[in-house]
C-alpha cells in the first residue's frame, strides 16, 4: 500500500511539473488545451491548476492560466546559491557594453547548459536565449567550452544521456567530430559556434575554471556571422573574453 501511494504521489508531482512547463513554453493556455496536449483528464488538470493557483505558482487571467511570479523568487534563489553567479553578473554587463553584442554567462547542470546571466548590447540580436533557458552543450559556444574541460567520462555520460541532436546543418552530431572539436578548444583556449544552433548566428565562448581546473561555467558573446566572424572583431572578442574569464577566475579563487 505504501509503495502504491508513493507511486501515485510521484505521478502527481510529475503531472504538476508537466503542466507548469507547458504553461511556460506556451506563454499561457486554457485548461482544455492543456488536457488535450498532455493527454490528461480535464478533472486532473483542474485539480492540479487549482492547487498550483492556491500556492501562487499559477495565475489565471480570464480563461487562460499562466506561470506565476512566485517562480521568480525560486529562480533567483537558485541563481544566487553559488557565489560565482553573483561575481559573473557585472562582467557580463561589461562585455555587452564593450562589444555591443549579446553576452552571457553559461553553466552546466545535469548535463544541460543553462543561461545564468544574459545582457543585451546596443546591436544585440534577439534569439530568445533568456535567463534560465536550457540548452544542449554540444551546439553552443559556452557549452562546448565547458565540455572541453570536463573529464572524458563526464562527457561520455552527458552524450549518452542527451545525445547529439542536430539543430542545424553545422551541428556536431557524432562523438568523433565532437571530440576533435573539444580537443581543438582545449588547445587554443576558446570555442566557436559557427551557426551550430541557429543559422547565421555565431558565438565565441571561453571557460571559467575553478582552482581545481574544473569549469564553473563559460562566458560567451553571440551575434551575426558577419560581425562575430570578421577576423579583427574575432580577435578582439577572444582577447576580451579570455581577459574577463581570467579576472573572474581570480575572483573565484580569492573570494
Amino acid at each position: 500500500m505504501v509503495k502504491s501511494e508513493d507511486s501515485r504521489a510521484v505521478k502527481s508531482t510529475r503531472t504538476a511539473f508537466r503542466i507548469v512547463e507547458r504553461l511556460k513554453d506556451s506563454g499561457g493556455a486554457r485548461l482544455t488545451d492543456i488536457a488535450n496536449e498532455l493527454d490528461l483528464a480535464k478533472s486532473t488538470v483542474h485539480q492540479q491548476l487549482s492547487a498550483l493557483s492556491q500556492m501562487g505558482y499559477v495565475v489565471q487571467d480570464d480563461q487562460e492560466y499562466h506561470v506565476g511570479l512566485k517562480f521568480l523568487d525560486i529562480g533567483e534563489a537558485a541563481r544566487s546559491r553559488k557565489p560565482v553567479y553573483k561575481l559573473a553578473k557585472p562582467l557580463v554587463e561589461d562585455i555587452a557594453a564593450q562589444t555591443e553584442e549579446r553576452a552571457q554567462f553559461f553553466a552546466e547542470e545535469n548535463g544541460r547548459g543553462i543561461y545564468i546571466h544574459t545582457e543585451q548590447g546596443k546591436h544585440a540580436v534577439q534569439t530568445g536565449r533568456r535567463v534560465g533557458k536550457r540548452r544542449y552543450l554540444h551546439s553552443s559556444a559556452g557549452g562546448k567550452a565547458i565540455l572541453a574541460h570536463l573529464p572524458e567520462q563526464d562527457v561520455d555520460r552527458i552524450v549518452d544521456q542527451w545525445g547529439l541532436p542536430k539543430e542545424t546543418e553545422n551541428t556536431y552530431t557524432t562523438r568523433k567530430s565532437l571530440t576533435e572539436n573539444l580537443t581543438a578548444i582545449r588547445d587554443r583556449g576558446y570555442s566557436i559556434n559557427k551557426s551550430e544552433s541557429i543559422d547565421g548566428l555565431w558565438a565565441i565562448g571561453v571557460p571559467v575554471l575553478r582552482p581545481n581546473n574544473m569549469p564553473a561555467g563559460a562566458l560567451s558573446v553571440s551575434g551575426p556571422r558577419h560581425r562575430i566572424g570578421a577576423q579583427e572583431n574575432k580577435e578582439q572578442l577572444i582577447e576580451l573574453l579570455l581577459g574577463t574569464a581570467n579576472e573572474l577566475e581570480l575572483k573565484i579563487a580569492h573570494q
